[in-house]
């Protein structure tokens, strides 16, 4: 069987290139910017696109919401969490006293902020993605560093020249494959992401959205506003939750949000990395059928 074209945020050594090789029988294809990937997939260009949605550290990943919620019509088919080491990357033989520019994405920047601080004497740039700082690092004969993965030195020849600079501990980055339009089969252990658009400001909208969800003893795992760009204090909510929409209570639940209250846009239905939701979803179940026998005992008794 071909293997399937899967875009991401290249060159190679990146963040999003070790993500990418995780995945089973995947053809990596680099790509400048992260809204390159998501476009090419759309267009059909390739089959699918990896691209980051969070860190851990630094929060939503932008580029990639904003894509999926505003300009492309793609699908969320599975989710891949990277634990993110970060490094000061040089030429062999460059120490960090002799460093004159620190570089890197604007992401890996944010989460060594507290470090570069500290070097006073450095200059920050941001590039296209971890790996493309490195390449520029490489190819230079001025004292530059990057700011990137060990994968990245080893692809482009650098040394670390200081290990494990972030700010912040156990620092990681959830990552997400989107294709255009299929959607994978329930495993049990799944997360959905939605957006709901609001066809007026009015007061009590959020409160009803997460009262739909809570009537279903549905768990929210991240609510978050974003801006429209239509106009200044107008939002629309990104909501992740536990289940599938091939689960009948998640289905109902989004109907209802649809008919009632807001413009509802689909991003998937994916499996969980990890654990998960699967002891959570088992005691709901369980408290549903017990209220289930409960009412049915009483509408026993009801006279004929």
């Amino acid at each position: 069987m071909a293997r399937a074209r899967v875009g991401y945020l290249g060159p190679e050594g990146s963040f999003s290139h070790e993500a990418v090789l995780t995945l089973p029988d995947a053809q990596p294809v680099a790509f400048a910017s992260i809204g390159d990937v998501l476009a090419d997939v759309a267009h059909g260009g390739v089959e699918r696109g990896l691209v980051p949605l969070e860190n851990a550290i630094e929060g939503t990943v932008s580029a990639t919401i904003d894509g999926l919620v505003f300009d492309y019509d793609l699908v969320i088919e599975r989710e891949v969490v990277l634990p993110i080491h970060l490094h000061l990357l040089a030429r062999p033989g460059v120490t960090l006293a002799q460093v004159t520019r620190v570089s890197s994405y604007v992401h890996a920047l944010a989460q060594v902020r507290g470090y570069l601080s500290r070097l006073e004497h450095v200059r920050v740039d941001q590039t296209t993605s971890t790996s493309e700082a490195a390449r520029e690092v490489a190819a230079s004969r001025e004292p530059w560093a990057a700011v990137g993965s060990a994968v990245a030195a080893s692809t482009f020849g650098l040394a670390i020249i200081d290990a494990d600079i972030a700010d912040h501990p156990g620092n990681a980055t959830r990552f997400v494959e989107v294709g255009r339009g299929e959607i994978p089969a329930p495993t049990g252990n799944d997360r959905t992401s939605i957006v709901c658009f609001q066809e007026a400001d009015r007061p009590g909208t959020l409160y009803g959205i997460l009262g739909r969800f809570a009537a279903r003893d549905i768990n929210l795992t991240k609510v978050e506003s974003r801006p429209t760009k239509r106009g200044l204090g107008e939002y629309c909510f990104v909501i992740e939750f536990d289940g599938h929409v091939g689960d009948d209570i998640v289905a109902d639940c989004l109907a209802d949000l649809q008919a009632h209250l807001v413009r509802v846009k689909f991003l998937g239905s994916y499996p969980l990395t990890g654990e998960g939701s699967t002891t959570r979803r088992h005691e709901v179940g369980e408290a549903r059928r017990a209220a289930a026998q409960w009412i049915d005992t009483i509408r026993a008794q009801i006279r004929a």
